[in-house]
């Protein structure tokens, strides 16, 4: 008998019954021994060594696993396939007595029957760099909690943390606020023409510009009115018509972090119903009449934009049998991922798009369906020809004065006949096409409206843009970003108010103490 060792027990259930009889699969529930809570548990003056206990509550199943392990023939180590993964796997060597350096670890990136037993095929000894990358980032949080909490238990009062991450984060709300109160808002106004063109009679608008190939910037009504006063009987006519052509690429696969960004915006999801709903699609769902589970995408918790060969292959296939071959690039599409990212993973991805959401949507919750269209139209779109798109310049003259109107047309809609990314401008495109313009051509003026307008300052976090910032700082992992946000809302540090995040007066003060006693910790390059 073999014994195997994950995370989850729905992990358990699905590879169990992928590997036959002769394999027991187990699930440790996460981590079995962690530092200490009630101590630093590091030895600061022996090459910071950690000092693992085994976690509260955790004992009986480590005892259950150690007592499999005996009756073995051998343990292999399917958690994660990430630093995290990782040193729980150590851990488990070190618990079980087994040798790290024998083939024990077995890693896939998707919860497939294929997959599983390739895996297995070619089980490898652990990666110590893996752990040792994550040991350093854990020490180093403890260190740095450890010695800034006590500190705020005695300024504020006791049950605050602060952490590596956490209070950098929270610091980015913080300066963000007040920003938003720093701001003075400015007027400024526009004037919108509606113009009918001569040859149809289409209506279109067109924005005031300036005087004489100037821009001019209308900033009080007094302004306005003598603009007003100066159009009054003018003619109008085009003076020049531009034609430009795009190409629009798709958005590459989701990382966790794009995943979570989209999510909130298109479905309106947190970070956490993002994280839990995606681990639930990975781990495995019972679909199809034989009701076997299956790992509906690869892994939820990566920064690379990598994508096999083979699902690029299928995905290709897919495009063209549905869409037709007009719909697939000359080459397949490779995406770089950011700096730093781990390129060992897969972007997130449908195990297989011949899995259509619709066609499973009946083995699904109604949010597990929701995100797994999500992730499956962003794949197969990434793979995709570019769209065409003719974008138009008008310049209207009346008198010394211009006025400008813009637009486009989709020539070739390409990837956006599947999916568009949310904070796309398309809708706007497809509302301002213009009609047929040609130089020298007289228009009639409908109506001219002014309005008044202030300066906004910039807008408060949302979770979404929170984890956008967060990337793009290099503050935490694709496995820290929900779990940040979900502390500083617990701490009361945050608060969630019609979608956006507000500190509250105990997150600055918190802040301020942080940037009087430990500058460099609340260091956003630092962190």
């Amino acid at each position: 008998m073999y014994l195997v060792i994950v995370e989850s027990p729905a992990k358990a259930r699905t590879i169990g019954k992928y590997l036959g009889r002769q394999y027991k699969v187990k699930a440790s529930i996460g981590h079995l021994v962690d530092l200490p809570k009630s101590r630093l548990g590091i030895d600061l003056e022996n090459g910071f060594e950690p000092k693992y206990i085994t976690i509260r509550g955790k004992g009986k199943i480590l005892k259950e696993l150690k007592e499999a392990g005996k009756k073995a023939t051998q343990v292999f180590l399917a958690t994660d396939p990430d630093r995290e993964g990782e040193a729980i796997s150590w851990h488990l060597c070190k618990s079980l007595g087994i040798n790290e350096s024998m083939p024990c670890r077995v890693e896939f990136h998707e919860i497939t029957k294929e997959a599983i037993k390739k895996a297995f095929s070619k089980p490898r000894p652990l990666d110590m760099n893996r752990v040792e990358a994550q040991q350093a980032r854990r020490i180093l949080d403890r260190i740095v909690g450890y010695t800034i909490s006590p500190l705020l238990w005695e300024k504020v009062r006791r049950g605050l943390s602060a952490g590596r991450v956490q209070s950098v984060a929270v610091r980015l709300i913080c300066d963000r606020e007040k920003e938003i109160e720093a701001f003075i808002p400015e007027e400024y106004w526009t004037i919108e023409g509606q113009f009918k063109e001569p040859k149809e009679g289409n209506i279109f608008p067109a924005k005031f510009y300036g005087k004489a190939g100037t821009k001019y910037n209308l900033t009080s009504e007094k302004e306005v009115n003598t603009v007003l006063q100066q159009l009054n009987g003018k003619n109008y006519k085009i003076l020049e018509v531009q034609y430009q052509e795009r190409r629009r690429n798709p958005s590459p696969p989701f990382t966790t972090s794009t995943l979570q960004q989209e999510a909130y915006r298109k479905l309106g999801f947190s970070t956490k119903k993002t994280m839990i709903t995606a681990q639930q699609l990975y781990e495995g769902i019972e679909v199809g009449k034989k009701g076997e589970p299956v790992g509906l995408i690869t892994y939820m918790r990566t920064d690379a934009t990598f994508i096999s060969p083979l699902a690029r292959e299928e995905a290709a296939k897919y495009i063209g049998s549905v869409f037709g071959e007009a719909y697939l690039p000359e080459k397949p599409r490779v995406f770089t991922s950011r700096k730093g990212a781990q390129e060992a993973h897969e972007a997130i991805r449908p195990t297989s798009v011949t899995r259509e959401p619709d066609e499973i949507k009946a083995f699904l919750t109604r949010d597990q369906y929701k995100l797994y269209k999500l992730i499956w139209s962003r794949f197969l779109a990434s793979q995709m020809e570019a769209a065409l798109i003719e974008q138009v310049k008008a310049e209207i003259g009346a008198g010394e004065y211009i006025f400008k109107a813009t637009g486009s047309n989709i020539k070739f809609p390409g990837f956006m006949i599947l999916y568009i990314e949310d904070d796309d401008e398309e809708e706007k495109e497809r509302e301002n096409r213009l009609p047929d313009l040609a130089r020298g051509e007289k228009l009639e003026l409908l109506s001219l409206s002014p309005s008044q307008h202030f300066t906004q300052p910039p807008p408060r976090f949302t979770e979404a843009s929170l984890v956008k910032i967060m990337e793009n700082r290099g503050i935490g992992r694709p496995s820290t970003y929900s779990p940040t946000i979900e502390t500083i809302l617990s701490r009361g540090y945050v608060i969630k108010q019609e979608k956006v995040l507000k500190p509250t007066e105990l997150g600055f003060i918190v802040v301020e103490i942080l940037k009087n006693f430990f500058p460099e910790i609340i260091d956003v390059d630092f962190t």
